[in-house]
């Protein structure tokens, strides 16, 4: 099964991927192999799909920061006005620092949640806005320039450190200033309805604002309230999309979707998922709407997100295999079963292709998705998971040759190991953690789905990675036909955990914490391991010529070591126990050793590797004839990064969000 996963290398290697570099990012390009074999109607559902995606843009740059759609339209007029432009470095400063906008969506860079320091002067930036046209200079241009300039204002985009207030503390622009997480808190305490065993996604999309009666109260995101311009723009192009449908379920989805973005009901919401978990034929599927919440503080409202994609039939077996066997992977997880569901519902599973990303996907996305992100409707109604085999394809094509795995992995017949199946066991385990680990187990019943609070999305990306790790390396893989060695899962094994100990460290900086939820994660399981394991000679960071390297000496008691921890997590989980889940992020996930740290860094920075990537999206359009009949949808890779995002300001701007 290898085999068929690794792309056409000979094809792949003449696409350049890469685009742009700067500061700590490197900007990729993705290709989307197989666009040219579907239908006219399956282009032009994806055109259109993919124009709704782009009409969210400035909704997320308003949730990250409520100055953040102001600043861009600043820092973009400066940059465009080079008239009278006589230092060059002030200006390349000032390009640096549109470019890590860009790629932050706001003023916060997307992984440490750190306000970006600008590499030129004030007086650079006052000089340049004050010789701005009249219609380009904003009224509030000095609170703007208060703003960038001033690391106390708007510091964290989200605050996760203990024992803060994480709505005061925080920037995201989803709670309105001067309100508190204490009494946030009690208004969602007030409004759930004891015992509902089918509960609404409270707070998913709304701005959280004091009413004129002074309590907490919700500004709900819909085509007649709050980011209304952008979502009326995001209904029309779903009507135009509907009219290419490839099924009857494909267009009543649509429907139920634009009924929720017109309505803002979370009923809708709720219909639409099950809708949407139920349309399987159709080979195009996407996402759209306030998704994922890892920008709250509180881990409840969804930030604006869309992918637009399409099966990638050849690739899918694999996954389309795990999703059938889904209760042999429940039956067998090395959990209480109590906590095992007796019967597995409606769990599908694709790889997909890329066709747009957007929102809080771009330039940054995930390599997976499992969707809906309600227990209830996973426990009734099933999951629907994707592998993004494309944009992983790019990872892969553009990290040949770095020095990395000559620099880091301990020894050559472990970089020979790597080298033969990284790429099909990265993909596994991300099939794995999206396809079973994040649909796996039950709640116990009363049991509320936000108990574990500010630490649900970091143990829930615990515990989904746990259970990859642990069945990656079982021979029921080799039994099923997706993997042929069983060595091949050690090769996940060491990188998994070489990059929870050592590398991600790359991506904080010095005396700072871990805050992010996938990298607390994946400390919190590599630190716990290695605590658990190297008296036992499991595993441990070794010493080689001066030089910090994970050295794993015995693989199969590091698989039972996942186990254990994956059973403690799920019990986490499944009674709500928050303080022992709390002190597990605590202890193993937030601190960082400064030494070991300092040493990465320095390493590190000898390779010239940018430790985080973006994508440039294709640009599509639209064929016609003399009489304005649409022939085809062109695709074209040739737009850089600037342009792009340049582009997508014109073009997608909703003023009156500002």
């Amino acid at each position: 099964m290898s085999s068929c996963v690794q792309s056409d290398k000979t094809e792949s290697d003449k696409f350049e991927y890469v685009v742009d570099r700067f500061a700590d990012v490197e900007i990729l390009r993705y290709q989307v192999p197989g666009f040219e074999e579907l239908t006219l109607n399956q282009k032009q559902l994806i055109y259109w799909l993919n124009e709704a995606a782009l009409a969210g843009r400035d909704m997320l740059w308003d949730q990250n920061c409520r100055y953040n759609l102001q600043i861009r339209d600043l820092i973009e007029a400066v940059y465009l006005d080079r008239g009278g432009m006589k230092d060059e470095v002030q200006h390349e400063a000032l390009e640096l620092y549109l470019k890590q906008l860009w790629m932050g969506n706001g003023i916060h860079h997307h992984y440490s949640m750190d306000k970006f320091a600008p590499g030129f002067s004030r007086e650079f930036l006052e000089a340049r806005v004050n010789a701005l046209p009249a219609d380009k200079k904003p009224e509030n241009a000095a609170e703007l320039i208060d703003v960038i300039f001033d690391r106390n204002l708007e510091a964290k985009r989200v605050n996760q450190a203990e024992g803060a207030d994480l709505v005061a503390t925080s920037a995201a622009n989803i709670y309105a200033p001067g309100l508190t997480q204490k009494e946030v808190e009690e208004y969602y305490n007030s409004i759930k309805v004891p015992g509902d065993t089918m509960p609404v996604s409270y707070g998913l999309n709304s701005r959280k604002v004091r009413g004129a009666d002074g309590k907490v109260c919700e500004d709900v995101y819909s085509s007649k309230g709050l980011y209304a311009p952008a979502i009326k723009r995001i209904v029309e192009n779903l009507e135009k999309a509907s009219e290419f449908a490839e099924n009857e379920n494909q267009k009543a989805v649509i429907a139920k979707l634009i009924e929720y973005f017109n309505t803002g009901d979370l009923k809708a919401w709720d219909d639409y998922s099950i809708l949407w978990l139920g349309e399987t034929e159709g080979q195009v599927d996407f996402i759209n709407g306030f998704i994922e919440s890892y920008g709250d503080p509180l881990g409840l409202t969804g930030a604006y997100e869309s992918i637009v994609n399409f099966k990638n039939n050849e690739a899918s077996h694999r996954t389309e295999v795990l999703s059938a066997d889904a209760q042999w992977f429940e039956d067998h997880s090395p959990i209480d079963p109590r906590f095992r569901k007796d019967e597995v519902k409606g769990v599908s599973a694709k790889v997909i292709t890329a066709a747009i990303l957007a929102g809080d996907s771009y330039p940054a996305t995930p390599i997976g998705i499992n969707l809906p992100n309600a227990d209830w409707i996973r426990a009734l109604h099933g999951s629907k998971s994707v592998t993004i085999e494309n944009i992983t394809a790019a990872y892969d094509a553009a990290s040949h040759g770095n020095g990395f795995n000559e620099e880091f992995v301990i020894d050559e017949p472990t970089r020979e190991l790597m080298d033969k199946y990284l790429f099909i066991t990265d993909n596994m385990h991300t099939d794995l953690h999206e396809c079973l680990g994040h649909g796996s187990g039950q709640l116990l019943p009363g049991v509320e789905a936000d108990a574990l609070k500010a630490h649900g999305s970091t143990l829930e990306e615990t515990r989904a990675d746990l259970f990859a790790l642990y069945y990656l390396a079982d021979p029921h893989l080799i039994e099923l036909g997706l993997l042929d060695d069983p060595e091949a899962y050690k090769a996940e094994y060491y990188k998994y955990l070489l990059n929870g100990l050592m590398t991600q460290l790359v991506r904080i900086e010095p005396g700072k914490d871990i805050e992010e939820a996938h990298m607390r994660n994946r400390q919190l399981i590599s630190q716990w391991v290695l605590e658990h394991g190297e008296p036992h000679n499991v595993l441990g960071l070794v010493k080689k010529d001066g030089k910090t390297y994970l050295e794993v000496n015995d693989y199969d008691a590091l698989r039972q070591l996942f186990g254990k921890l994956l059973g403690e997590i799920q019990r986490i989980k499944s009674e709500g126990d928050y303080a022992s889940g709390a002190a597990l992020v605590e202890k193993y996930g937030v601190k960082v050793d400064p030494a070991l740290h300092s040493e990465v860094l320095d390493r590190y920075s000898k390779l010239d590797i940018a430790p985080y990537r973006g994508f440039v999206n294709p640009v599509y359009s639209l064929v016609t004839d003399n009489d304005g009949n649409v022939t085809d949808v062109k695709v074209d890779y040739t737009e850089n990064y600037v342009d792009q995002n340049l582009r997508y300001s014109r073009e997608y701007s909703m003023p009156a969000l500002r």
